[in-house]
Parts: structure tokens; C-alpha cells; sequence
């Protein structure tokens, strides 16, 4: 079971990276980056969804998109946008800058897009041990071309010197450019890895932190499993209660039927299995010993002629 849970996971770091930091492209920053974007106004209050899309030197096509607030936007409101008409607008980031022209109608915008990288952005971050020119990964062909578009990334991302030297004053260890795009997507910063750690888990690491904002495990979390009478346990083991909902409630009522001495394993299968209080009542009714694997075979049938 962890072995599909720590699949699932990879799977879900693989698209979020992959698709908001598109497929990384050059720091010649100066140089500029064309696409094509497209947009529309959220129902969530002052929030526009917007698309970018952009073909590759190689023929390839690369597409990112999320929510902006509105003040994020220079040169464009939410009543420009429901109005319509031609727009200019532009996101401007300390890492570079994205300028947008098209028209809006009903809601609805599209048009084409200008990328311009900042390369002293660029500069600083190295200083601070992240190299968005480089990757031990990427072959010379690809180098440049890659760090373009790590550049767009951190720009639509806001990714920041600012959150660099946030995550490396933590003491977190050793961190690199992926790392500061996960913590941008996830919002994990200095504040909640220390919260993490004086909750009992001083060794996390970045990939842990992002399970944790992904399955809202946090120091209140970490209490109520406490309060459930788990003690110093191992994250994946709250990473797993997170997935199958297991609950103070949950817990409560399935010790109530008898089953005390439960382990964390033992409520995520129950869980699993879809055996609540009433299934439990049931199962004892027919004389089914009080057990979680008992009770586990009579669900899937096993021993019944």
C-alpha cells in the first residue's frame, strides 16, 4: 500500500513541476519570449485564470497556467475584463516580465504575449547557490533553451530572491532550483518547515514538505492524530490517515464497537475497506472475532463458503 501511495505521489510532484514550470529554456535574458495566452474571469472574487502557451525552438509546445489576483496585473481589472474591448497588460515579477496585448468579450480573453527576463535575477540567485543557467541533467544543446524557460517559470510562479534566502536561512540543507519552484507552488517556506519540526519531525525533506501541504498535515494535524492516541509516529503513516480520512470521529466510534488496541495501519484499513461502526456491529452479531483482520476477511468474502 505505501508503494502505491508513494507512486500516486510522484505521479501528482511529476505533473504539478512539469506543468507550471513548463519545460525549462535560456537565461540569455535579454532575449525576448513569444506565446499566446488565453483567459477568463474566475467566479472566485478578483481572480483571472490565465494560459500561456508558447512553441519551442524544437517544435515542441509548452503550457502553463493558474489563478492571478487581479492587483497582480498591471494595466487591466476585473471590469475591464467583463466589459471587453482590447486590453494591454502586463505581470511584472523579479524575475522578469510578461506583456500581454489582446481583448476581452463576455469575460473571455486572448491575445499574444512578450516574455523579457530579468538576467540580474539571474545573477543574484546564483550568489545564493541556485544556477538557473545550468543543470548537471541538461545536455549543451539544451542548456539554453531550458534556463529560458526556468526564467518564464520563476516569473509566473513569483518565484523570488527573497523566498531563496527564506528557505536557506531555515537550515534546511542543501537545496536547488526545482526545490525553489516546488516551494513557490506549495507555499511551503522557513515558517512551516519549522513548524514541522518542533512538531516532532526535524528531518523532513523538501518532497516531504510538499506531501505535507498537498495532504494538510501541519502542527494541528499532527495533535489531533496525537489526541487520537498516536503518538510519535512516522509521517508516512499521517501522509496515509490524510489519504483515507481517517478522523478523531472515525476513531472514536470503531474503539466504542470494542476494537481499542488499534494501530495506524489498522484504522487505514479499516478505512480501506469501508468497515465502520455499523459493519462492525454486524460483523459481531455473527459471531466474527474482534479482530481487523477478521473483520477485513469477512469484507472481502475470504473463509465464507
Amino acid at each position: 500500500m505505501s508503494k502505491k501511495i508513494q507512486i500516486a505521489f510522484v505521479l501528482f510532484i511529476g505533473i504539478a513541476v512539469i506543468g507550471l514550470v513548463a519545460s525549462q529554456s535560456s537565461t540569455r535574458a535579454q532575449q525576448t519570449m513569444a506565446g499566446e495566452w488565453k483567459a477568463s474571469v474566475r467566479d472566485e472574487p478578483n481572480k483571472l485564470q490565465l494560459n500561456l502557451e508558447r512553441h519551442t525552438a524544437k517544435g515542441n509546445r509548452n503550457q502553463m497556467g493558474q489563478s492571478y489576483e487581479f492587483n497582480e496585473l498591471q494595466g487591466l481589472s476585473k471590469e475591464q475584463a467583463n466589459a471587453g474591448g482590447p486590453v494591454k497588460f502586463s505581470l511584472v515579477r523579479e524575475a522578469g516580465r510578461i506583456d500581454m496585448e489582446g481583448s476581452f468579450q463576455n469575460g473571455k480573453g486572448s491575445g499574444t504575449f512578450q516574455f523579457t527576463g530579468n538576467p540580474g535575477f539571474v545573477a543574484a540567485m546564483k550568489t545564493r547557490g541556485f544556477d538557473f543557467e545550468k543543470d548537471p541533467k541538461w545536455s549543451d544543446n539544451d542548456e539554453g533553451e531550458r534556463s529560458e524557460d526556468r526564467l518564464f517559470a520563476a516569473t509566473a510562479l513569483n518565484v523570488t530572491t527573497a523566498l531563496a534566502d527564506d528557505l536557506v536561512s531555515s537550515g534546511f540543507g542543501h537545496l536547488n532550483v526545482e526545490d525553489l519552484f516546488k516551494a513557490a507552488i506549495f507555499k511551503v517556506d522557513s515558517k512551516f518547515m519549522r513548524e514541522m519540526k518542533a512538531s516532532g519531525f526535524p528531518n523532513l525533506t523538501m518532497e516531504d514538505l510538499v506531501k505535507a501541504r498537498i495532504f494538510k498535515i501541519d502542527a494541528d494535524f499532527v495533535t489531533k492524530v496525537t489526541q487520537m492516541g498516536f503518538d510519535k509516529e512516522p509521517f508516512e503513516s499521517l501522509v496515509k490517515m490524510q489519504i483515507f480520512k481517517v478522523t478523531p470521529e472515525f476513531v472514536s466510534e470503531v474503539r466504542n464497537e470494542g476494537l481499542t488496541d488499534l494501530s495506524v495501519e489498522d484504522v487505514v484499513k479499516l478505512r480501506i475497506f469501508k468497515i465502520d461502526a455499523e459493519y462492525i456491529r454486524r460483523a459481531k452479531a455473527d459471531g466474527v472475532p474482534l479482530e481487523v483482520e477478521k473483520l477485513v476477511q469477512r469484507k472481502i468474502g475470504v473463509g465464507r463458503n
